[in-house]
């Protein structure tokens, strides 16, 4: 690996400890929820891209069941 590029794990931690900068010391909410929603939306999208829109091996790429899949893509208004 390129000892330049960063790992999603770094951008993730790097991401989140500046939001608990801009916190400023208050207190945060719903951390997991705003994470999940930031990160699920562009995950599906790209996928469903290189996947050429084709949800069955898109879901399997993801190791999530299809019908899940789609559920995910409607919730995201991808559908």
């Amino acid at each position: 690996m390129n000892p330049q590029r960063k790992t999603l794990e770094q951008c993730v931690v790097e991401s989140l400890e500046g939001y608990f900068r801009d916190l400023g010391g208050s207190e945060p909410h719903g951390i997991h929820s705003m994470v999940m929603q930031a990160v699920e939306k562009p995950l599906l999208v790209t996928v469903m891209r290189h996947a050429e829109g084709n949800q069955s091996l898109a879901a399997r790429w993801l190791d999530i069941n299809r019908n899940t899949l789609r559920k995910k893509l409607a919730e995201h208004k991808l559908l």
